[in-house]
């Protein structure tokens, strides 16, 4: 199993790999607790020169998956958005949003996991939040969050690689293989069920 995670952690680790890996972060049923973050201070502190690079491809995948969630959201619109989000969900996040709320959802984006974002993002999309300030605001902060994360890598990338090669780093491997399992499963079924129900 953990050869199988390398093999396919390799993949990520390249300019493609990071625009895919952003892209299924903001999907709706892939789930990988920090998974473009984990990639993007790889890569940095690999390659130290390339760290600006790294973040602007992390968030141009990030802004892709999210356009994606979010016009889902819109088709669904708000009546259909119940059979995507758990009701309960659905409530806490219908309060916070407002029509003039792109900025401040968008922003949320600086927040990592477990901070339920992608159920932000279609909620958003389903009441109408304008599009054009939602993803100005996303890419802005996006930005910030990749930017200083690859930066921070580029300057302690030797530690970083260094750590990369102890047991411990084994062990957090294991654990983000489980939490990838679990958690993709658990989505895949619950947005399965969820048309089911609506169909």
């Amino acid at each position: 199993m953990r050869a199988l995670f390398f093999s396919l952690l390799h993949y990520f680790l390249t300019p493609a790999g990071i625009v895919a890996m952003a892209l299924l972060d903001s999907s709706l049923v892939f789930f990988l607790l920090l998974g473009i973050d984990f990639v993007v201070i790889l890569m940095a502190a690999r390659k130290p020169e390339l760290f600006w690079l790294y973040a602007l491809l992390a968030t141009a995948g990030a802004i892709g998956g999210a356009a994606g969630t979010f016009w889902l959201g819109r088709a669904a619109g708000e009546k259909g958005l119940s059979r995507l989000v758990p009701e309960r969900r659905l409530k806490r996040i219908q309060r916070r949003i407002t029509e003039g709320a792109a900025y401040s959802v968008a922003a949320l984006a600086i927040i990592p996991p477990p901070f339920p974002f992608t159920a932000f993002v279609l909620t958003s999309g389903a009441l109408g939040v304008p599009a054009w300030g939602f993803f100005v605001a996303l890419t802005g902060v996006r930005m910030l969050r990749f930017g200083i994360e690859a930066g921070l890598a580029a300057y302690y990338g030797r530690g970083i690689i260094g750590w990369m090669e102890s047991p411990l780093f084994q062990w957090v491997v294991d654990g983000f293989i489980v939490l990838a399992i679990v958690g993709t499963i658990v989505s895949a079924i619950a947005i399965v069920r969820s048309t089911r129900r609506g169909s």
